[in-house]
């Protein structure tokens, strides 16, 4: 087969970044029996470290988003190589664009309308409805009267957030009307919608669902703080593994049912669900991907499985086999936030490694660094950790370093040109 893999995922040689290690094309596709292409842009471009003599074809572009610039790449490897019988993509950024390039090019795989069963948040909400599970109520934007209408009906606060959005970004919490009215008036209300505020602890399930939306590997975790107020910059963020108990089961049960009724079958899925404080279950979202920060790797330490393996030998290979899942092992993570003010030289930070010996990775910067704004989960925060151990105890020590951790910083009027 003629493989072309989408790639905006850097690499990283150090022994310190462990971001994207697991995602390694070079070893996970067979690049002997097939021909593998690659379709980068600047940044994707630095994870492509498969021997050249290897590698089918590869185009740069400036943007993997950008649909006729990605179309006409395909199109141009295509005349080189030959026909393309998969285009991969595993950035939940690329999933979207991919299915289009699929379907405008005859290439076999998801098309826009299966894509939009993880990808199209008002899609999922309704989807996941019809098969009898609680939802948030929600709405479109369509038009800024409707959304308004909505929200007299539903009450405040209400969150506010891009149908197709990803990790948090533009998303709102709303507070009251006017700053709802405000709010619609700075967007392009037909990419968001509104939904009903839900009161309660977030857990998610990251799984793998085979080729009939049954689900042989999961995990349940609960969030430490939220999503919402890391992308603010507000609050730490983290998760620990959850052990086994009556709860844990029925959001397995939750989880098994909602990826039946997306259809979603030989892909990883990310699953974000509320417990309400009578143990409710309500459905937040679903993302047809694997899992963001630390989740892979700690997946990988706890479990011994590869998603993005078992990702990948279902796209190329046509099936994944994931080994049985032992024992009850627990873990979680931790992200502190950049600081505000950048950019900053770091001039003292806490390493907090030898304190905890439930840490097992830790990355933290170095005094004289200077830190930039940007970046998402896999920057260089103030500080990362990925423990293992009990579950009672990873979530005392995540608390405890969130308690204990300092980071000294100076801001820099601009960052020097040498640096």
């Amino acid at each position: 087969m003629h493989i072309v893999v989408v790639n905006r995922w850097p690499r990283f040689h150090d022994e310190e970044r462990w971001d994207f290690s697991l995602g390694r094309f070079e070893d996970l596709i067979d690049h002997e029996r097939h021909r593998v292409s690659y379709v980068v842009d600047p940044v994707g471009a630095t994870g492509v470290l498969a021997d050249p003599a290897r590698i089918a074809g590869l185009v740069q572009i400036d943007d993997v988003n950008d649909f006729e610039a990605l179309r006409d790449a395909v199109r141009q490897l295509t005349r080189q190589v030959g026909p393309v019988d998969r285009l991969v993509a595993v950035s939940e950024f690329t999933l979207g664009i991919a299915a289009e390039v699929r379907e405008a090019l005859g290439i076999p795989g998801p098309r826009p309308a299966d894509v939009a069963v993880y990808r199209n948040k008002l899609r999922m909400k309704e989807l996941v409805r019809r098969a009898g599970l609680r939802v948030p109520r929600f709405a479109s934007c369509d038009t800024p009267e409707e959304a308004l209408a909505f929200a007299r009906k539903t009450g405040f606060p209400l969150i506010l957030k891009p149908v197709a959005g990803a990790a948090s970004m533009g998303v709102h919490r709303v507070e009251d009307e006017e700053t709802l009215a405000t709010l619609l008036t700075e967007i392009d209300t037909g990419d968001y919608e509104l939904e009903e505020f839900i009161d309660g602890a977030i857990h998610h399930v990251d799984g793998f669902a085979d080729a009939e939306s049954r689900i042989p590997f999961m995990a349940v975790s609960r969030y430490i703080n939220d999503c919402l107020a890391f992308e603010a910059g507000r609050q730490p963020l983290g998760s620990v593994v959850v052990q086994a108990s009556p709860l844990r089961d029925r959001v397995q049960e939750f989880a098994r049912r909602c990826v039946a009724a997306l259809g979603m079958t030989s892909m990883p899925f990310h699953l974000e669900i509320f417990v309400t404080p009578d143990e409710d279950l309500v459905f937040l979202e679903i993302a047809g991907r694997i899992g963001g920060a630390e989740v892979p790797y700690l997946t990988e330490k706890l479990f011994g499985i590869n998603l993005f393996e078992a990702w990948l030998d279902a796209l190329c290979e046509g099936q994944a086999t994931l080994a049985p899942k032992s024992g009850d092992p627990s873990g979680g993570w931790l992200i502190i936030p950049k600081p505000a003010g950048l950019p900053a030289r770091v001039v003292s930070v806490t390493s907090m490694r030898e304190e905890f010996g439930t840490i097992w990775r830790e990355l933290v910067p170095r005094p004289g660094d200077v830190m930039e704004p940007g970046g998402s989960y896999d920057a260089v925060h103030s500080g990362r950790f990925i423990l293992t151990g009990d579950e009672a105890a990873v979530e005392q020590d995540i608390r405890k370093i969130i308690a204990g951790f300092h980071l000294e910083t100076v801001q820099l009027e601009t960052v020097p040109v040498s640096e």
